[in-house]
């Protein structure tokens, strides 16, 4: 898995989501981009994107405990950090994909890495 947030700029395409005052304070959306499920994360005017899928059995992980900035699995347990994607618990073992995240003129976009 991948945290696309470290790609190089000119390898991920940008694609417009929902606007700002769609995604309020403490909210999340589910979208799919590409046949990826993807939720994006607005904590405190920071907005994060993450896979919808745990590493550990492939379920969905958007809907899961989120405290500060790490999100529990709601099947397992596994908990990951939705800045980076990177695996803080067990049972999963492997990182999920991140993606980068920009706001502008108040529309929200999520990255894509190119070619993937």
């Amino acid at each position: 898995m991948y945290n696309y947030n470290e790609l190089n700029p000119e390898k991920i395409e940008f694609v417009p989501v929902v606007s700002e005052s769609e995604l309020g304070n403490g909210e999340r959306l589910f979208l799919e981009i590409d046949d990826k499920p993807i939720v994006i994360f607005n904590i405190a005017g920071e907005y994060f994107a993450i896979a919808d899928l745990c590493s550990h059995d492939e379920g969905p992980l958007g809907d899961g405990e989120l405290e500060g900035y790490t999100i529990g699995c709601p099947r397992h347990g596994a908990n990951f950090d939705i800045r980076d994607g990177r695996v803080l618990s067990l049972p999963a073992i492997t990182d999920i994909p991140a993606y980068p995240v920009k706001v502008e003129a108040g529309e929200i976009f999520v990255g894509l890495p190119l070619n993937e």
